[in-house]
């Protein structure tokens, strides 16, 4: 186990105890969701980032568990000291509704009938799936995310995210998705799912406590889809034409060559790991994804409010990267802040998984960019110049603040009142606000970035600065006591 590691991990899991409403308008009852976090949630709770995992990915996204040959699937990029800091951020990742990895999905007892669900388990989306972790965000009394991050079918949950709760994060990463499934991506779906029907075993969905699975079925499925998270460059590079155990060419039907033999690797080991009917269902959701509305992606992304990074792969030719600029152009036409970066790899669609070095540089510089936005307060104590003295150390008190912004009645800032200008009126037995307050007041925008605020701060010797937007209204206060809970 590295050094760098966040050591031993256990999933936990979280009952949500009453009616659940998914999409479809059916509900699911006695949801339970599998989870693991990574590191502390600290006391003003605004540290927390979700991890969203692919389709076949699970709650285990770093760490080892007892007896595990190897550690969670994103460990390259998460603990301490690498770009998901576990000493700085709380890191939660849940495995999908759906899922067979310990969330509720068609493997699960249905409790209305003491059986396994099978396909009487109701089709979801991937707005379901989010959802569910909006319940267990809840649960830990985090009202707002400090980022959502995922690739492939985590990146749709991304945007989901930034769509159906476009207040609960102040940044958001989705990687090498799509705002809605193309037919492409549809069709391969829908071969796996034909693949698993057609296996004799599947049984309807009826397979459990049988002995019997359509592992034949979900083995090809999973072949058929891993060809997707590869390109051809790399899988030239890894096998070329190469034989497998032999010399020459067979003639016959059997096994030839070594991405043949490959492809058969990945599909038998899956079929240990996976349950079918969840491959049915999550897959499913996936082609159900499409956040556009009236066919306008411009449409659907209308009311997003986070500051958004975008990333695609080159060689990703299942989800190519101008599926991703068209996220980027929607978001840029409701006048969202985001950015956009492309992986360089011969990897694939699986890119987002191994290329560690770019993926730590490009996460860690998004995630270290903050503006005033990010950290500022926004219920801001005012007062009225035409206020006293009295008043505004009664109010000093009571909201144990030190610095009173002086507005107008329609919240314009005119000036600004500290304890050292109360200090000023004992001393010049002064009553007045207007006598002591400081009329030209040194202000910021929101989206300023912390960096300029923080130097202007220490060339001014100011500890509190208040927030306007371009009319002088005031939107929030920031202290040199957020920004150097931030640094630290």
């Amino acid at each position: 186990m590295d050094k760098d590691s966040v050591g031993i991990v256990e999933t936990k899991f979280l009952n949500i105890d009453y009616p659940f409403v998914l999409e479809s308008g059916k509900s699911l009852d006695n949801i339970t969701v599998a989870y693991e976090t990574y590191g502390e949630l600290n006391k003003e709770k605004n540290n927390a980032i979700l991890i969203c995992h692919a389709l076949t990915g699970d709650a285990h996204a770093a760490g080892w568990h007892n007896g595990d040959r190897k550690p969670g699937w994103w460990e390259m990029i998460i603990g301490p000291g690498k770009v998901l800091d576990s000493e700085k951020y709380f890191i939660i990742c849940s495995n999908v509704l759906g899922g067979c990895k310990g969330t509720t999905g068609p493997s699960s007892i249905n409790p209305k009938t003491g059986h396994e669900y099978g396909l009487e388990f109701p089709v979801i989306t991937i707005k379901d799936m989010v959802d569910v972790q909006k319940a267990l965000v809840d649960s830990f009394d985090i009202h707002q995310l400090y980022a959502v991050i995922g690739g492939s079918m985590g990146g749709m949950q991304v945007l989901q995210w930034v769509v159906s709760y476009p207040e609960m994060m102040k940044k958001a990463i989705p990687l090498a998705t799509t705002a809605r499934s193309s037919p492409q991506q549809i069709a391969f779906n829908e071969v796996g799912r034909q693949s698993i029907f057609s296996d004799p075993n599947w049984n309807e969905g009826n397979y459990y406590g049988t002995g019997k699975s359509p592992k034949n079925g979900l083995s090809v499925a999973r072949m058929i889809a891993h060809i997707t998270y590869l390109s051809d460059e790399s899988m030239y590079l890894k096998f070329g034409r190469d034989l497998q155990d032999k010399d020459e060419i067979s003639y016959d039907l059997s096994m030839d060559f070594q991405v043949e033999s490959y492809l058969h690797h990945q599909g038998e080991s899956f079929v240990k790991r996976f349950d079918a009917n969840s491959y049915l269902y999550i897959t499913k959701a996936v082609d159900l994804f499409d956040l556009s509305v009236d066919n306008s992606v411009i449409e659907g992304f209308r009311n997003v409010k986070c500051k958004l990074e975008v990333i695609s792969v080159d060689s990703d030719w299942l989800y190519p990267t101008e599926q991703s600029t068209e996220i980027v152009a929607a978001l840029n036409a409701n006048d969202v802040e985001v950015s956009f970066s492309e992986i360089k790899s011969n990897y694939g669609h699986d890119a987002f998984l191994l290329e560690k070095g770019q993926l730590n540089y490009l996460l860690s510089k998004f995630l270290s960019d903050n503006i005033v936005a990010d950290l500022m307060t926004t219920d801001v104590t005012t007062i009225r110049e035409e206020d006293n003295v009295k008043t505004a150390a009664k109010l000093m008190l009571e909201q144990n603040v030190t610095h009173l912004p002086v507005v107008t009645d329609d919240n314009k800032l005119i000036g600004i009142v500290t304890s050292w200008d109360l200090s000023k009126s004992i001393a010049t037995n002064s009553e007045n606000l207007k006598d002591i307050m400081t009329k030209t007041v040194k202000f910021c925008r929101s989206s300023d970035s912390i960096e300029d605020i923080s130097r202007m701060m220490r060339k001014y010797d100011i500890s509190c600065l208040p927030v306007v937007d371009e009319n002088f209204v005031v939107e929030g206060m920031i202290t040199t006591d957020q920004i150097n809970n931030m640094f630290s």
